[in-house]
């Protein structure tokens, strides 16, 4: 289609698409948006005009304007134009409730047609999520995905979100201080993205992993009161709730225990969640890390429902049945969860919840079911009695199910924790527009990594142990023969839970050197290894380090609570995929050879 498009010139619009309303009857208007929808009704043609901040319907009338009726004819979808003309009373019953500005329309003068548009790849209005156009090419056409009015909903949502942050920490006399992007290769756990310098031939920034060690120096300069929205990148492999580069909030206070900040957690998400009109009690229940994980198999529990971990191992403690008399004796547990109502479960049901759990770790999933008669895959083992002893200890009743995994303690937590959560959402038994939130206190120190036999650090290696645990933490670390006392070491780490969401972490950390030295040793470190990749900051510690601590909690996923989706590229303007692709610019792509000469680089196949 070959159009005069019309020029812009001085015109200046008066209203957005979402603005007018019947107080504004009878003014001359302005508008400017994309075409949504045009329907064709001989001598009137209708048009619903959009922006991102609303649709109103504009009406073009062969009679009063002949000229912008002709332009009408040639609109097609997102075309971009303007609109002069005057706001006037919809007809009685043509009313669209539906609309903010359904009371009026627009009776319209005369059209700009700004420029034409392509057939767009999909349609960009539909009815459900299910019926729109596959992720990737949505992430191709970014550009146009975003013109969807939920998708600019959730991103006008976040924009309200980072600015009630701000008024939130602003007021509460905190600074906003900006750290480095380009910083040394300090790894935290993931990998880094590295940078190469041009100048230094040879030598490599490293992108944050997080502002760790930088807000921490802020404190030990006397700036006692730290926020930033920072950007952060992590070269790790990426699941639904999780980017290679993401937005926190980051946070700092000295001369604070663990409870100060608890309470800045709280009054920070109080604050946010009424953007939704969500008020959360003023102190969130507390819980910790080893309650959470015995009564529902995770540190971050939903508890928007029951079906808390029942523990059947003292009744089964003297079973015959190999399986869990073998469990048992080294070590492990047998927990069950029981489904309330679900004793109708089919064979191919309960095959698929025994596929689940061994993602894992669990070798099978037993169950029972009391139906009108009570059937188990244990009965043959255990007998009758057993089964209705072990039913009874769980809290199970007539018509419920009881779920049961034994194995070591961590694959118990983790499979029927998991599959708490999957048996909710299959159950529908969430409440979506209930909020439940927790702090969870107490972390592990550190894990046992079994494969090398040694310790690593649960969080990054700046967090204090407790005080109570102190001594242990020394003699762990200074007697080679008490080094499995590490893994009963307890650190002042705490995380913020909303709905079964670890919105926000952090901890107190070490301020002093002695201690944050041996922290190092513990996580294998020579000393010599230590200075070379944390000297800056060991020497920092020499001079006068105030007691602090902090947290940092995640802008998107925080989002993604306050616009109730699953999925945090929702969230993101432009977003990577699953494979940490750019589809839109195509992204990681290729340098130029001599680009990469003047950074002293060669790229080398890597060996299949």
């Amino acid at each position: 289609m070959n159009l005069m498009l019309d020029v812009l010139g001085n015109l200046e619009r008066t209203h957005t698409c979402g603005e007018l309303r019947e107080s504004h009857v009878g003014r001359h208007v302005v508008l400017m948006g994309w075409v949504a929808k045009k329907r064709d009704f001989g001598v009137f043609t209708f048009i619903d005009l959009r922006d991102r901040h609303g649709l109103t319907q504009v009406v073009v009338s062969e009679e009063t304007a002949a000229e912008a009726h002709a332009k009408a004819k040639n609109l097609r979808g997102e075309f971009v134009i303007a609109v002069k003309g005057e706001v006037v009373s919809r007809a009685e019953g043509t009313h669209n409730a539906k609309l903010a500005t359904g009371d009026i329309e627009v009776y319209v003068r005369e059209i700009l047609i700004l420029n034409d548009a392509k057939v767009p790849p999909f349609q960009l209005e539909v009815a459900g999520s299910e019926n729109l156009a596959s992720e990737d090419t949505r992430l191709k056409y970014r550009y146009l995905d975003l013109r969807r009015p939920a998708l600019q909903q959730n991103i006008i949502m976040r924009a309200k979100a980072v600015k009630a942050i701000r008024e939130y920490f602003d007021d509460r006399g905190f600074l906003e201080i900006e750290t480095p992007i380009l910083l040394k290769s300090t790894p935290e756990g993931a990998r880094d993205f590295i940078v190469p310098s041009r100048i230094h031939t040879g030598k490599f920034f490293a992108l944050p992993q997080s502002p760790q060690i930088l807000k921490q120096i802020t404190m030990i300069s006397g700036l006692d009161r730290y926020y930033q929205i920072a950007r952060c990148f992590r070269d790790e492999d990426l699941r639904a709730d999780r980017q290679p580069e993401f937005t926190q909030l980051d946070m700092e206070m000295s001369f604070v225990n663990r409870e100060q900040v608890y309470r800045e957690m709280e009054g920070m998400f109080n604050h946010v969640l009424k953007l939704i009109d969500v008020n959360l009690p003023a102190e969130w229940p507390r819980m910790t890390y080893s309650e959470a994980m015995r009564r529902y198999g995770s540190d971050k529990p939903d508890l928007r429902f029951g079906m808390e971990l029942q523990d059947l191992s003292d009744s089964l403690k003297e079973s015959d049945f190999a399986p869990f008399a073998d469990t048992l004796r080294a070590g492990g547990e047998i927990k069950a969860i029981v489904v309330k109502g679900k004793a109708h479960y089919s064979r191919k049901q309960t095959d698929e919840l025994q596929e689940f759990v061994r993602r894992y770790g669990a070798g099978a999933l037993a169950w029972i079911k009391l139906g009108d008669e009570t059937t188990s895959s244990l009965l043959k083992a255990l007998g009758e009695p057993k089964i209705a002893e072990l039913a009874s200890i769980a809290g199970a009743e007539k018509g419920d199910a009881v779920l049961i995994v034994a194995g070591k303690k961590p694959v118990v937590a983790a499979a029927l924790g998991a599959l708490r959560n999957e048996v909710a959402r299959r159950e529908d038994l969430i409440e979506r527009d209930r909020y439940e939130c927790l702090i969870v206190t107490e972390f592990p120190m550190f894990e046992h990594d079994d494969e090398t036999d040694t310790y690593v650090a649960a969080h990054h290696p700046f967090t204090s142990p407790m005080d109570e645990d102190l001594e242990l933490f020394r003699t762990g670390v200074n007697d080679p023969s008490q080094h499995h006392l590490l893994g009963q070491v307890r650190a002042k780490a705490y995380d913020a839970v909303i709905n079964g969401y670890e919105c926000a972490g952090g901890s107190i950390r070490i301020h002093q050197k002695e201690v944050q030295a041996l922290n190092f040793k513990a996580l294998g470190m020579t000393p010599e290894s230590a200075r070379a990749r944390f000297g800056f900051f060991l020497d920092a510690l020499e001079y006068g380090t105030p007691p602090h601590g902090g947290f940092a909690a995640g802008i998107e996923r925080t989002c993604m609570i306050l616009c109730g989706t699953e999925n945090i590229r929702d969230v993101m303007a432009f977003p990577k995929t699953a494979s940490a692709q750019d589809l839109m610019m195509d992204s990681p792509g290729d340098v130029d050879n001599a680009q990469l000469d003047e950074l002293g680089i060669a790229v080398i196949e890597p060996h299949p």
